[in-house]
C-alpha cells in the first residue's frame, strides 16, 4: 500500500476545521501550536493512516494541505 505525506502550511490555516471533518481516516486535528494570525493550525496527527484520497486539500478554503506520494 503507498504512503502518503501531508504538509499543512501552518500560515495559511485558519482552524476552520473543514478538512478534519471530512477526513474519512481521522488524519488530521487543530494542534497547539499557534501561526501569525493567531490560529492554532491543523497536524498530521495520524499521517500513518492517510489514505491519499485528497479531500483534505480540496476541501481547504485556502489551500493549506498538500498531499505527497512517497516513493
Amino acid at each position: 500500500m503507498a504512503k502518503f505525506s501531508i504538509n499543512v502550511v501552518a500560515q495559511r490555516c485558519k482552524s476552520c476545521g473543514y478538512c478534519i471533518k471530512f477526513c474519512p481516516k481521522n488524519v488530521l486535528e487543530i494542534g497547539t501550536e499557534v501561526n501569525a494570525k493567531g490560529y492554532e493550525y491543523v497536524v498530521a496527527a495520524r499521517q500513518e493512516d492517510c489514505v491519499g484520497c485528497l479531500t483534505c486539500g480540496r476541501i481547504c478554503p485556502d489551500g493549506a494541505i498538500e498531499i505527497y506520494k512517497e516513493d
